[in-house]
């Protein structure tokens, strides 16, 4: 699909960090879109979007708890007063609770879903508007750990993660589902699946393999040819 110039409307980062929504918020800011960072940590948050700006970023920062659906409906009016209309939603928030199904709460897991789900699925209704108008985009950080495979579980048993890959999974039907949704009204929903550590972060023990820039190329790229709907780095 040929690339068509779109109005560099303001991208929500939810769930930012010093890896791969970093990356994007740095992507998209060098591209002109006006950048929101949300994560539930203000004083760090603040830090962040001052870097942002410092690297030439129209950045600012949201703090938010992306498990509180009433926050998350008026993380996205607050952003839309401050920047104006939204034209992409980028989801990388997670929760890594319920390590182990066998001795994890109820309340470890909804908390996971609460994250990887409902606020997702919160912050697209009360963006969707503002998507429709500007085709815009929900762009979507997925995970390995999604996908049904013995090794791949063993892989999650061993290392504790099994809210991480539940939250994942659900996480990636509804990115699937969502995409058949919103095509016919003109927003493009995208996901890259990583499967690997990426360089620099908190799970980076010396072995990483993946640059954060690099998958930030990959939603760059997603973005502006609005196809595939998944794919996997």
């Amino acid at each position: 699909m040929l690339w068509v110039a779109f109005m560099a409307h303001p991208i929500i980062v939810c769930g930012h960090g010093s890896g791969i929504s970093d990356a994007v918020a740095r992507r998209f800011g060098k591209e002109g879109h006006p950048v929101a960072i949300v994560a539930r940590n203000a004083e760090r948050l603040s830090g962040a979007a001052k870097a942002l700006r410092d690297a030439g970023v129209n950045a600012q920062a949201f703090p938010c708890d992306l498990g509180n659906v009433e926050a998350v409906q008026r993380l996205v009016a607050d952003v839309r007063s401050a920047l104006g209309p939204i034209g992409v939603l980028h989801w990388n928030a997670y929760v890594g609770g319920a390590g182990d199904l066998t001795t994890a709460t109820a309340q470890d897991l909804r908390g996971v879903l609460d994250v990887t789900v409902l606020g997702l699925v919160s912050a697209m209704q009360a963006s969707l508007p503002d998507l429709k108008a500007n085709r815009g985009a929900v762009l979507i950080t997925g995970g390995g750990f999604a996908f049904y495979d013995p090794n791949v579980d063993t892989a999650i048993t061993q290392f504790q993660a099994a809210g991480l890959a539940i939250g994942k999974a659900a996480q990636h039907k509804t990115a699937g589902i969502l995409s058949k949704a919103l095509e016919p009204q003109g927003v493009y929903v995208g996901e890259v699946v990583v499967t690997g550590l990426v360089k620099g972060t908190a799970f980076d023990s010396g072995n990483a393999t993946l640059e954060a820039s690099a998958i930030a190329d990959k939603f760059w790229a997603l973005y502006r040819d609005r196809t595939p709907a998944t794919v996997t780095i």
